[in-house]
């Protein structure tokens, strides 16, 4: 079963492959060739920083058609943090700049009057309980580093939200695509519960 973590240029690579290494996925590579990509099981598409230098790297690496086909084909994938905006259409960090379009809506700055970027522990509230979240508590802490948050068309696929000045969106879940703004890897026990989740959906698949 391999596991590849997509490296793009952007995000601490080792911590995250640390983390589901951890868990227990015993081949876990990471990678910014195309062909790793086509020849997963299953992508961790993890990241921090700008949405647009992120799509600059993705179009410069070739990597935007073998992710999309990826997830076309009913494989496991996991966004994490700016993993997870890039899956919608477009993005106004910086200027409007399209994103990879899995999913409908945008990706927008955190409400006025709230420090950030957004630092730290919050709680998630649970809209979804089953998959991504299973064995999980409704209102449970994860750690967040980020200043802009997703806006889906499609609220059937939010599985929790985060309150910071208002809700947003904090998680996804639509069939073999799992996302999250949160960082797993350092939520401690309950970002590893949430991997250990994913590996069994892997596992299943």
């Amino acid at each position: 079963m391999k596991l590849v973590i997509v490296d793009y240029g952007m995000g601490n690579l080792r911590s995250v492959a640390k983390a589901f290494e951890f868990v227990g996925f015993k081949e876990v590579i990471v990678s910014s060739s195309a062909e790793d990509v086509k020849k997963a099981d299953a992508l961790v598409f993890p990241g921090q920083g700008a949405f647009k230098k992120a799509m600059e790297n993705l179009r410069r690496l070739r990597l935007i058609s073998p992710l999309t086909k990826h997830i076309e084909k009913g494989k496991p994938f996991f966004g994490i943090c700016l993993g997870l905006q890039l899956l919608f259409e477009k993005s106004y960090e910086h200027g409007e700049e399209e994103g990879l379009g899995v999913f409908e809506g945008e990706v927008m700055l955190l409400p006025k009057g709230v420090k950030l970027p957004h630092i730290g522990w919050n709680q998630v509230w649970l809209k979804k309980r089953e998959g991504l979240f299973s064995g999980i508590g409704d209102g449970d802490y994860f750690y967040f580093v980020h200043s802009y948050r997703v806006v889906p068309k499609d609220e059937t696929i939010v599985a929790s939200l985060t309150d910071y000045g208002e809700y947003f969106v904090s998680a996804i879940q639509k069939d073999n695509v799992w996302a999250v703004q949160f960082h797993p890897e350092k939520s401690q026990k309950k970002g590893l519960k949430l991997l250990e989740n994913f590996k069994r959906f892997v596992e299943n698949n």
